[in-house]
């Protein structure tokens, strides 16, 4: 069941913020990589290089965790756990945004990217809330 994202979670990847994605690899290891990203509506957006690690294991599993706090209070984090679909088309458009997000500029991109959509099943805050 997909679940939406409250307004604590949706400021802090609204903002400039350092996800760490959490996938499992075809031999069974976890595997974390730290990540750009930003929301689209209910769904979190990151661009992976195709046939790269985080590809191969999102295709193997599409079930991810991505961990991610606030740049202004490195205590107040949330755990997003979803399942991930992946996608060639609107690859080119999300990494132009997130380089203007993270750099305030576009550079040519060297890999063939690919879009990945997180769609939240389950949060997990800390501290956690009330």
């Amino acid at each position: 069941m997909t679940i939406s994202l409250d307004r604590n979670t949706r400021e802090i990847l609204d903002g400039k913020c350092f996800p760490s994605l959490a996938t499992v690899g075809p031999d069974g290891s976890a595997r974390t990589s730290v990540i750009w990203a930003h929301r689209d509506g209910d769904t979190v957006l990151f661009v992976v290089a195709k046939d790269g690690r985080k590809h191969r294991d999102i295709l193997h599993n599409n079930r991810i965790s991505m961990s991610v706090f606030a740049l202004s209070d490195p205590y107040t984090s949330v755990e997003i756990r979803g399942t991930a679909e992946v996608t060639v088309e609107g690859a080119e458009k999300a990494a132009e945004e997130l380089m203007m997000k993270y750099w305030g500029k576009v550079t040519p991109a060297g890999d063939t990217s690919i879009l990945v959509r997180l769609t939240p099943t389950r949060m997990v805050h800390h501290p956690e809330r009330a």
